[in-house]
């Protein structure tokens, strides 16, 4: 049976049509795949829509089996009706799912930033308490936010994530406005390197470096040295060794060197030209061997992923 074929026949939810999708996307076509993310987006928003309902409080005089039975259809089609659109949930899963398979990494990438920021809409729509709802069902709102969160890959954002936000924005922007570079693609690294704020490189005697990028001193830099234990992957395997990193005088300085080094080195050209995804750049700056993490991408876009929420919150 064709992907035309299952969507005509099928229902909004309709567990054997998706079972099917499920068996076609494991022959690694990418019709099938998308057809089968959309599929999971719309039980997954029949799920949140449906505890929506249960956190408004019913009348009584006219709910019965019925009226339930009615709306529980109505439910299913109108997921189905906000699924499939541009930038949204069907498209994240699309790219994992592309992943998995081994698929076009380009293909995987295309949609990842606007699906985030869809998913950021979800996670207001289920947080949002409604004038009624008792306590048990606003415990199954409340995890309903983190099931959004726990599929959009963001994590709970901590105060000193919050602080290290708001002291490196004006620096960032400054710096951002020169170089063309996100201020939000730069505090997110910055926070990714040390922990937001919280593991900063030192000098010998415990003063900072005010090395925020995690960028190493080699034989062109002239100026101060900071030398520490880090952790490089090598082969693939975490190693301990004792490197040298660059050393600044203030974060403002640490902030132009990187964007220099970005904007000029043509080992990070590619990386540049990709600034208008996080992910690709996160994606370039890795290839490009920033850092030896394997993992190094995935964590950088989803620390810019937790910078942009916090500039969001604070504006």
């Amino acid at each position: 049976m064709s992907i035309g074929a299952l969507q005509q026949n099928a229902l909004a939810a309709d567990g054997r049509s998706l079972n099917k999708l499920k068996f076609q996307a494991g022959q690694n076509s990418p019709e099938a795949i998308h057809e089968t993310a959309k599929q999971l987006e719309s039980l997954f928003m029949r799920e949140l829509i449906k505890s929506m309902r249960e956190a408004t409080m019913k009348s009584g005089m006219l709910d019965n089996a019925g009226t339930d039975l009615g709306s529980d259809l109505l439910d299913q089609q109108l997921a189905s009706q906000m699924t499939g659109l541009p930038g949204g949930l069907g498209d994240l899963i699309a790219k994992q799912l592309t992943r998995q398979m081994g698929g076009s990494e380009s293909d995987a990438l295309s949609a990842d930033d606007n699906a985030l920021s869809s998913l950021s809409q979800f996670e207001g729509l289920s947080a949002r308490r409604l004038p009624g709802q008792n306590k048990s069902a606003a415990a199954k709102t409340k995890s309903d936010t983190a099931a959004v969160n726990a599929l959009s890959g963001h994590t709970k954002i901590g105060s000193h994530q919050t602080q290290f936000v708001k002291q490196q924005t004006e620096v960032a922007e400054k710096v951002a406005k020169e170089s063309g570079i996100p201020a939000s693609y730069m505090i997110g690294q910055a926070g990714h390197e040390t922990g937001w704020g919280q593991f900063q490189i030192k000098m010998k005697g415990g003063a900072t470096s005010h090395n925020l990028f995690g960028i190493k001193a080699d034989s062109s830099w002239k100026g101060k040295v900071a030398e520490v234990t880090t952790t490089e992957y090598v082969n693939g395997k975490p190693e301990k060794r004792l490197a040298k990193f660059r050393a600044y005088d203030n974060y403002e300085d640490a902030y132009r060197d990187y964007a220099r080094l970005i904007s000029e080195s043509p080992r990070y050209a590619k990386a540049r030209q990709q600034t208008g995804s996080s992910v690709a750049y996160a994606n370039g700056l890795q290839r490009a061997g920033y850092a030896t993490d394997p993992e190094y991408a995935n964590k950088l876009s989803r620390a810019i992923t937790t910078a942009q929420r916090i500039q969001r919150s604070l504006t």
